[in-house]
């Protein structure tokens, strides 16, 4: 059993030393890995980034995370990921990273992701080219998720692990208004961690939609934004003969 912690949206500023890490320290009674699924910070600033990292260092856990649209705000999103790596935190940007946990190789593919929306009410690369590079952007982000997820089938993990900021899925942004769907995720990233395969898909980003969704072909997508989940961190138990957390 693989045991796994996740929170996204902790969105810390240079005023949060200590929220979170009373709770964090528990983890090695509690969980295996954490994940941290994207706006980390409230601005994206250096300063608010060594908040996070303070938070997480020296965990009894690995840390892998993805960065958030708000991680990108102050633009040196670059800076930011490497504050976080410079205290043990695997950053995954269209990238993959393995850990073993009590003889099991766990694999975790990660991208922000971006937005463009769901089946039937989606962007597409027509037009300007600003609507051209939006879409682009996401379908590149999406391409690296699944060239990284099929690495890690290539390694043969024993559980592979999907890690966003923006949604795959529209079931967990149930919620959230319809209109703003295509910027909170895309069906490219859905469509990336189907043909790859996966079993299971974390993200954040979507504040008032719901925790449990899935994608097309049956992988269980989970919304750990923390004002969904309600608590320092969500917990899944995986097997790796399974695909339920």
């Amino acid at each position: 059993m693989i045991r796994l912690a996740a929170v996204g949206d902790i969105h810390l500023g240079r005023d949060s030393h200590g929220v979170l890490r009373p709770a964090f320290e528990a983890l090695r009674e509690r969980a295996d890995l954490l994940l941290l699924a994207g706006d980390l910070t409230r601005h994206g600033v250096p300063e608010e980034a060594a908040v996070v990292a303070q938070e997480v260092a020296g965990l009894p856990v690995p840390v892998i995370a993805v960065l958030g649209n708000h991680d990108y705000d102050a633009g040196c999103p670059e800076e930011v990921a490497a504050i976080l790596s410079g205290r043990g935190v695997h950053v995954l940007e269209r990238t993959s990273t393995t850990v073993r946990v009590g003889g099991r190789l766990v694999g975790v593919a990660g991208t922000k992701g971006f937005g463009g929306g769901f089946a039937g009410r989606s962007g597409s690369e027509f037009g300007e080219p600003e609507m051209k590079a939006f879409i682009r952007h996401t379908r590149h982000c999406a391409e690296g998720l699944r060239a990284s997820l099929d690495r890690l089938a290539a390694e043969r993990c024993d559980l592979r692990i999907a890690l966003t900021h923006f949604a795959p899925v529209a079931d967990t942004l149930a919620g959230e208004q319809p209109e703003i769907f295509p910027f909170l995720g895309s069906y490219l990233l859905a469509e990336a961690i189907d043909a790859a395969g996966a079993d299971l898909a974390v993200h954040g980003h979507a504040h008032l939609g719901t925790e449990h969704g899935l994608t097309a072909c049956g992988v269980r997508v989970r919304n750990v934004a923390q004002p969904v989940i309600g608590r320092a961190f969500a917990l899944y138990e995986l097997e790796p003969a399974s695909r339920a957390p």
